[in-house]
């Protein structure tokens, strides 16, 4: 299927990025492409098979992530009548359907092992096995694959295979993100807003006001190109002033009446309960503020009052308070509520 799409940008960073993936169009090798999410990994690899000597074959795309782990290797390789519950009738897989063209494996770090170790041997040896049958099949498939996430540390945690890795990165081309590409901001903003204001209908294009233009120039672009197309396009359609467009919605959730996340109630200060008689802890009160302080006049308080409660009787105080009777003493000691005759003595 032939999809209109457009590789924009003028900054440095961006034209090497674009220059290194042009020239390994040419190769008839693996292409790895790196990105974070929303920096156009896909366009990319599109770039990457119609410069190539197989643009006029199949293009293929499957996103590895968008399926059960259960069905990719079904969905790669294909499968027989029967080889499963479900498998009522024969079907090709993605390798054959991109025979003499590419497969852009999107998503690649979420391959299962077994998976991985099933597509290693397809991209060494050009063969693949359908699923239920004995019987190899002759591919020739060009691999272009892309990921967010940095497979070197996969493979560490035993995640990804090494092998597969090293076939698959004869070229590895990582896309800058758009926060490293502040010359295209505006570029492409524009590109994005004159299409969306062809789309619904303007007779010309405005451009953007001062305050849109410093929304789009201020902010960090977490989501990249995708999110900046999101923020032009409603800025565009929701735009009902005569000049250029000057109202930018960064945050569409943005809201008062939007829903506490669970994290933040999490958080949320527990109410103070209300005094009570029990177990009230006075080191709070008005006195010593240092922490010392506070809880030496609360461990005298506390003595007072068991000895109060146990008529002076040192041993029930002592067990009243789970302490052994030499503890007890040491502890009046300290806090002046013995007397030199033994006895207890509140001051």
């Amino acid at each position: 299927m032939e999809r209109a799409s457009q590789v924009i940008g003028q900054s440095g960073v961006f034209l090497d990025t674009l220059e290194r993936a042009s020239r390994a169009a040419a190769l008839d090798r693996p292409v790895l492409v790196i990105g974070e999410r929303g920096t156009g990994k896909e366009l990319v690899a599109e770039r990457l098979h119609r410069l190539s000597p197989r643009w006029d074959q199949p293009l293929v795309i499957m996103n590895c992530a968008a399926l059960p782990e259960a069905l990719i290797e079904a969905e790669l390789f294909g499968h027989e009548s029967g080889a499963f519950t479900g498998a009522t009738k024969a079907r090709t897989g993605r390798f054959e359907e991109a025979d003499g063209g590419t497969l852009f494996l999107d998503e690649l770090g979420t391959l299962s092992m077994a998976a991985q170790d099933r597509l290693l041997r397809a991209v060494e040896y050009g063969e693949i096995t359908r699923i239920g049958s004995s019987r190899p099949i002759r591919v020739d498939v060009r691999i272009v694959a892309a990921t967010n996430e940095h497979l070197p540390d996969k493979v560490d945690r035993h995640e990804f295979r090494a092998d597969l890795l090293d076939r698959l990165s004869f070229v590895v081309v990582t896309l800058p993100p758009l926060r490293a590409r502040s010359g295209d901001i505006l570029v492409l903003a524009d590109h994005f807003g004159r299409r969306m204001a062809a789309e619904i209908g303007w007779e010309r294009w405005p451009g953007f006001g001062p305050a849109a233009l410093d929304a789009l120039t201020g902010h960090r672009w977490p989501g990249t190109v995708r999110e900046l197309r999101n923020v032009v396009e409603r800025a565009v359609y929701r735009w009902d002033g005569d000049g250029p467009v000057d109202a930018i919605e960064l945050d569409p959730f943005q809201s008062p009446y939007r829903p506490r996340s669970q994290a933040a109630a999490a958080v949320k200060p527990a109410e103070p309960e209300p005094p009570g008689n029990d177990d009230e802890v006075t080191a709070c009160e008005v006195g010593p503020s240092d922490f010392k302080s506070r809880v030496a006049r609360f461990e005298r308080e506390l003595l007072a009052c068991a000895l109060a409660e146990n008529r002076f009787n040192q041993r029930q105080t002592a067990d009243s308070l789970g302490l052994s009777y030499d503890q007890l003493r040491h502890a009046l000691r300290r806090h002046d509520l013995i007397a030199a005759d033994g006895k207890g003595t509140v001051a």
